[in-house]
């Protein structure tokens, strides 16, 4: 296939890009560098550095670089930022998605994969959470990409795309090319080994007194790579003839079991052989106790299997990563 990766300077996006090259696909990355980052894109790879809502550009590169299959890694992605300011979620998370389906429509590009998120499910009423839950978002993120997921199910409808959503929760580990570097960061596992570099802070944990066997909350989490590698079995399920994308297919991802935020940090403090300075702080609002996803659909239909699924790994493979690459893709 010939894919075009949005996105594909970011933490995802770029490992993806790599798990495409290395299956003997050809890609070319579209990404406006807001957050990602051009080092992240491997040498030899083309790089567009424009925005995926830009309905003109996008179509003429889908037919000049001859498209075959899209792989939409590309978002607006802090819940907190969306909560705050919905426009910008809004403009590009689903105006600039509509912009991208349309240029795709033209071009004649009828295979897509979409970077979803299990945000869409908001507080689920049983878990593990399975595809057929119903969506109900908290907050403007998961609105915007459950709005989106359903603007590809219309169009493969009324056009035939073809297309699948892969929804998970936490994405970690690293790499030996592709680390996570964010600013801000919020995800747990980074900020707890930004803390393990000696930034003299201490890192607050929000909610000790939640119904799990540890009071605190249980989270699924994915390695980067097994993502990558459900995004290329994704993108090969689009194939005009493959039956499983008939409709728009929905799959879950995740470890299938979760951990707590007390055994993300212990796992953390194994990995980096000593203490992390951290404190418990009150609950947030919102945050559901449990939330851990299905992933038998993912292992049935895609055949997708989870290759590392220990914390240790991920978060081994993530501080290697940062111990490579102090000043992050700068060094």
């Amino acid at each position: 296939m010939r894919v075009l990766v949005t996105g594909g300077a970011g933490y995802v996006g770029a490992v993806s890009v790599d798990a495409l090259l290395a299956a003997g696909h050809d890609v070319v990355v579209l990404d406006d560098l807001s957050t990602g980052h051009r080092a992240a894109v491997p040498d030899g790879v083309r790089l567009e550095t424009a925005s995926f809502g830009d309905e003109a550009f996008v179509g003429e590169l889908l037919s000049s670089a001859r498209i075959d299959a899209i792989l939409h890694c590309a978002a607006r992605s802090l819940v907190g930022e969306s909560i705050r300011e919905p426009s910008l979620y809004y403009r590009s998370n689903v105006a600039g998605g509509i912009a991208l389906l349309e240029a795709a429509r033209r071009a004649g590009v009828g295979r897509i994969v979409f970077s979803s998120t299990a945000a869409v499910y908001g507080v689920p009423d049983a878990t593990p959470i399975d595809e057929d839950a119903p969506l109900r978002p908290i907050n403007t993120y998961g609105e915007t990409k459950r709005t989106f997921e359903a603007a590809m199910a219309a169009y493969g409808s009324a056009y035939g795309l073809r297309s699948v959503s892969l929804r998970y929760f936490n994405v970690a580990g690293a790499t030996e090319r592709v680390g996570e570097v964010h600013d801000p960061e919020t995800h747990l596992i980074p900020n707890l080994l930004r803390v393990a570099e000696g930034s003299g802070e201490s890192l607050t944990l929000f909610g000790s007194d939640y119904p799990t066997p540890d009071g605190t909350c249980v989270r699924d989490y994915i390695h980067v790579a097994d993502l990558a590698d459900a995004h290329l079995r994704a993108l090969e399920a689009t194939a005009p003839d493959d039956r499983r994308t008939a409709g728009a297919l929905v799959c879950n991802l995740g470890s299938g079991g979760g951990f707590s935020v007390r055994e993300v940090v212990a796992a953390a403090e194994s990995v980096v052989g000593r203490p992390i300075p951290h404190t418990m702080g009150p609950r947030r609002a919102g945050d559901p106790p449990i939330l851990v996803a299905s992933v038998a659909r993912a292992e049935s239909v895609l055949g997708w299997r989870l290759q590392r699924s220990s914390l240790e790994q991920m978060i081994g493979s993530a501080w290697e990563w940062r111990q490579r690459h102090p000043a992050g893709y700068s060094a």
